[in-house]
Parts: structure tokens; C-alpha cells; sequence
């Protein structure tokens, strides 16, 4: 949304109306000259280059004083009343074709008077710095006054002498106060024009719920009739909030791809297909387009079956010889039995492969278990097998092969003898002197 790929070579901070292109004017409705290229006869160059205003108005005029004129120059160009200025977006021989594209003639096309200088400038960017003052105290003004419209933008003519106001209405107004009362607060010239809500979209711009600049305001220039059939092919649900756009009509994507759907839709079985089976008669309650695939259900059922359009030929065949079809589920048991697997090479692999994955993960689980705790990990010549963690001291002296059954008080680091004496036979044999 930028215009730094502008002639200009200036950065400006993104669509705000402050780049040095124009006011509003970022990259609408640019058109790819596919012609640069190629070199045009001298004789036979045309003479007719493409301005471009604010927003998506573009208009054609002759360069009759046979000016050096490129894409991205300001140029003065005549109106029915003053001038104007605007920037070329094409020349050559493409204006021709742009033009008979529209259906315009040449003898409608003002002319160039010369490239925009620095006072033209000026003039010019003072006008667009009153648009948006002007477009407040215009609203302000249409709503003392009652009129059921909306003023949507104002552009002002490159000498500052005119200004036009787009507005959209859904009944005829009479805003011949409203002109007068413009004319008095903006001592200017005033116009009013009227255009629809895909125009005013159009002008305004935004973002799509796609995500993407909207097409009316980039690239799309023919506003074609879009109706709720074009959803119905497409196997949209009818829902005006998701159908419709900021304008408030049906988008207008909806019609990029349903010739697509028209030609698909031409190949299959009618949506109102109904098969005659024991149970009754099972009607087409879906379709998938590019799948080419049929759901029917039969009344009461809320189970529906998915056919293929081949299957659903061939049962329409067997009824019009007056064949009655099993029911829907005995039908889809015998597609699924007749189905052949995707995989047929499974003789050929190996039969143990899942052991062999079985036996790498649980090796790589213990690499990971080893790598978590190192300090289970056992030095050359130890035990491997896991010890249990010493609780304290006593059980540590204990692991030495010494028992330990020391009275809780004493020292632990006192040394005992835990040497019995063994008692003599026959007694004491040296008793105590009285």
C-alpha cells in the first residue's frame, strides 16, 4: 500500500494522503504496460496519454504540444471550466486500446496543456489540505437540512476553483438549498454527483474479509450484476451477512469462479436426482462439485449416503428398467466390499518392521533416561545393578558390614567393642574377697 515505487523515489508514511504521487491515489486501478518493450513507429505513436485524478477517476487527453511526457509526471490538463492536474498512469499505443475498451472517442478528449510546475503544485496541494475540512462541514450542513444522503468524498479541481461532492442517495433529492448554502460557507464552486454504493465502495477502499484490498478498489472497473443463484451453484449457504460486502450488495467474487461451477455442475446428475429403493425413494440432499460425489437419504432417515456420480448413473439406469435398488446402506456396504485398498504392496515389506521400530524406540527411551540422570550412570568395574539412596549416616556405616544399633545421644564417632565375652564353664571360679 505504499508509494515508494513511485517516479518520485519518496517514502511516505503509508495511504494516509501524504505521498507525493497524489491524495488517495496509492496504486488504484493501475494497468501493466505490456507494450514498454516493444519500440512504436515513429509515424504512428500515439498522441493521447492516461490521467489519472483522485481515487479511481481516469480520463484521456491529447498531447497536442507534443510534450516529452512519462508515467508519474504531473501534468495541467483543461476542464470545461479552469484546469486541472493530474498524474499520467500510461502512453502509447495501450491508450488506444484503453479506449476502445471504454468506448471513447477521440474527439471527446481535452487536451495537455503543460507539465505541472512548482506554483501549479502548490495551488494544488492547498486544495487537497481543504478536502477533508470541506467534506466535515458538508455532512454538518446536509443534516440541519433533513436530506436523506451521505456525502461520501469530495475532490477539488487542481486550480481551486470547483469542488465535487459524491454522494449516494436511494430516492431523488432536492438540494437546491443545500448548493446555496455550500456556495455561501465555501466561496466556491459546487457540483453534486451522485453514484451507487459499489462507487462510493469503490472511492473509499478497505480490506475484504479474504484479507486483500478490496477489487473495486484495485484492479475491478465493471461492476456486474451478481444474484443469489451464483451461490446456490456454489453450494453457498444463503447468508446476506457472509454474501454480502462493505457495500452492502453481493460480492462481486462470487461470479470469478462460477463458470467454473456451470461447466462441473453440466457433467452430474441432476440435484434433484431421486433413487427408487426397497425402503422408498431417496432423494439427492447433496452434492460435492469437484469431488463429484452424491449424498441421498430417504425420507425419514436422517442417515445420508454418500455415491459417486459413475454409481448413481448406473442406479438410475437399473430403474429405468424398472429395477428396484436395495436400500441405501446395503448399497454402500457393497461399494466399500468392491473398494480396492490405495496400498497393495504389502506382501512385499517386511513383516517384522514394527518390531524393528519397537525395538529403536524403547533404545532411544533409554539413551534419553540416561542423558536425564548422569549420576546413575556406573564407572568400569562397579556394580550395575540400581542401589537404593542412603537415608543417613547410620545406614551408610552399615553398608561397610558393621551394624549399627547406636542409642540416639550418644557419639557416633565413638568406637565400640561389640565383642561379647563368653561365660566360663562352671561358673565364676574366682569370687570376691568379703
Amino acid at each position: 500500500m505504499g508509494c515508494t515505487s513511485c517516479s518520485t523515489g519518496s517514502k511516505p508514511g503509508g495511504c494516509k494522503s501524504n505521498g507525493d504521487c497524489s491524495s488517495d491515489r496509492c496504486g488504484k486501478l493501475d494497468v501493466f504496460d505490456w507494450l514498454s518493450n516493444f519500440e512504436q513507429p515513429k509515424n504512428g505513436k500515439a498522441q493521447i496519454v492516461e490521467v489519472r485524478f483522485k481515487n479511481e477517476r481516469k480520463e484521456y487527453f491529447i498531447n497536442s504540444n507534443h510534450l516529452s511526457l512519462r508515467i508519474g509526471d504531473k501534468v495541467v490538463v483543461s476542464a470545461k471550466s479552469g484546469y486541472d492536474l493530474g498524474m499520467i498512469t500510461l502512453t502509447g499505443e495501450l491508450v488506444r486500446i484503453q479506449m476502445e475498451k471504454k468506448k471513447i472517442k477521440e474527439d471527446a478528449c481535452l487536451e495537455v496543456l503543460r507539465k505541472a510546475d512548482e506554483k501549479d503544485l502548490e495551488i494544488w496541494n492547498k486544495a487537497i489540505e481543504r478536502e477533508k475540512e470541506l467534506l466535515i462541514d458538508a455532512r454538518r450542513l446536509s443534516r440541519s437540512l433533513l436530506l436523506e444522503m451521505k456525502i461520501s468524498d469530495i475532490e477539488m479541481q487542481g486550480d481551486n476553483s470547483k469542488a465535487t461532492f459524491y454522494y449516494t442517495a436511494e430516492t431523488r433529492i432536492d438540494f437546491r438549498q443545500l448548493i446555496r448554502d455550500f456556495a455561501t460557507k465555501f466561496k466556491t464552486r459546487i457540483e453534486m454527483r451522485q453514484i451507487g454504493y459499489r462507487q462510493e465502495t469503490a472511492k473509499i477502499g478497505g480490506i475484504g474479509s479474504c484479507g486483500r484490498e478490496l477489487c473495486c478498489s484495485s484492479w475491478l472497473t465493471d461492476f456486474r450484476s451478481v444474484s443469489t443463484s451464483a451461490a446456490r451453484y456454489q453450494q453457498l449457504s444463503i447468508n446476506p451477512q457472509k454474501l454480502a460486502g462493505q457495500c452492502g450488495k453481493l460480492k462481486c467474487c462470487l461470479n470469478f469462479e462460477l463458470d467454473s461451477y456451470l461447466d462441473a455442475i453440466k457433467k452430474m446428475p441432476s440435484a434433484n436426482t431421486s433413487l427408487q429403493t426397497e425402503d422408498g425413494k431417496a432423494q439427492c440432499v447433496k452434492i460435492d462439485v469437484f469431488k463429484k460425489e452424491m449424498w441421498f437419504a430417504t425420507q425419514g432417515n436422517f442417515n445420508w449416503i454418500k455415491f459417486s456420480t459413475d454409481k448413481v448413473r448406473e442406479y438410475l439406469e437399473l430403474n429405468k428398467k424398472g429395477e428396484k435398488l436395495p436400500s441405501l446402506e446395503t448399497l454402500a456396504k457393497q461399494n466399500a466390499e468392491i473398494e480396492i485398498p490405495e496400498y497393495s504392496d504389502i506382501l512385499e515389506d517386511n513383516i517384522q518392521r514394527f518390531e524393528v521400530d519397537k525395538q529403536k524406540n524403547s533404545r532411544s527411551k533409554n539413551k534419553n533416561r540416561k542423558k536425564q540422570n548422569p549420576q546413575n550412570l556406573n564407572s568400569v568395574g562397579q556394580n550395575t545393578q540400581p542401589q537404593k539412596p542412603l537415608k543417613n549416616q547410620n545406614e551408610a556405616q552399615g553398608v561397610a558390614g558393621v551394624k549399627t544399633n547406636q542409642t540416639p545421644g550418644t557419639n557416633p564417632n565413638k568406637k565400640r567393642n561389640f565383642k561379647r565375652r563368653k561365660p566360663r564353664p562352671g561358673g565364676n571360679q574366682n569370687p570376691t574377697k568379703s
